[in-house]
């Protein structure tokens, strides 16, 4: 079936929803045909297979996931059975196991499930998630450029106007209407490649006409960025203390599993 893409509203009255009228980037779940197996019919695909045809499918689909993390997009269980599982789809669950025991004991990674009703998975670092450190390395251009917008965006309480975020990357030397020798179309970056990896959400501000739209942290930036470590980066950058910006301080520090997704191995 044709993939598509589209822009899905979406809401949730969890801590780490966005409100009504959310924008993401986001794929049609054009799954339909695929029925989660039953643990019995699990078990007696199961006895059809050897073993090392079973280690040999495993192997295949941590390779598809590590392929796709290479440019952190999110992996969809549409894709992953259509172009990876196929025949296998009747053990997928036990596949899905073996996947995610294989991450988490050889590679120190967990498959997080961030979209429940699309069924989309991404990988966490789970040593930086334990320890609460940020998977995005500001030393990387690109992901020291995503890092400045998800600190403004927390910064200013979740939500910002996108002509905030030109103004601080125009300071910064960064002009999202000019061609950048290292980020190239910034705009382009900012508004659609970090948006598709789930680290940003770019939403329409209702009744604007021109269109005006504003940024929040997407599913990927909850999942792998630390707000301790924006607001310790901020302390230094202002010579001051953390705990002077009450509010975020309290969210930094409030609970992780407040605004994580929780981690999925059997859908």
């Amino acid at each position: 079936m044709t993939q598509r893409k589209r822009l899905s509203t979406t809401q949730s009255s969890s801590q780490s929803a966005r409100q009504p009228g959310t924008l993401v980037a986001q794929e049609e779940d054009d799954d339909p045909t695929f029925t989660q197996p039953s643990t019995s019919q699990v078990q007696r695909g199961l006895e059809k297979l050897t073993s090392a045809q079973v280690d040999q499918k495993t192997a295949e689909v941590v390779q598809y996931f590590l392929v796709k993390d290479q440019k952190k997009i999110p992996i969809r269980r549409a894709d992953l059975v259509k172009h990876v599982v196929k025949d296998y789809r009747n053990i997928y669950p036990e596949i899905m196991k073996r996947v995610v025991r294989t991450f988490d004991q050889v590679f120190g990674l967990k498959v997080v499930e961030i979209d429940t009703k699309n069924h989309t998975y991404i990988l966490v670092n789970k040593l930086e998630t334990v320890e609460g450190a940020s998977s995005i390395n500001p030393t990387n251009p690109k992901m020291g450029l995503l890092f400045v917008i998800l600190s403004v965006i927390f910064m200013k309480g979740g939500v910002v106007r996108e002509g905030l975020i030109w103004n601080t990357l125009k300071k910064l030397r960064v002009d999202p209407g000019e061609k950048h020798e290292e980020f190239g179309d910034v705009k382009r970056v900012v508004t659609d490649e970090f948006v598709r990896q789930r680290y940003l959400e770019y939403v329409r501000i209702p009744h604007t006409e021109p269109a005006e739209h504003e940024f929040r942290w997407g599913q990927r930036a909850d999942m792998e960025v630390s707000k301790a470590k924006i607001l310790e980066f901020m302390g230094q950058l202002h010579e001051q203390d953390p705990q002077s910006w009450s509010q975020q301080y309290r969210e930094a520090h409030s609970s992780p599993n407040s605004t994580q997704a929780s981690t999925s191995s059997q859908r």
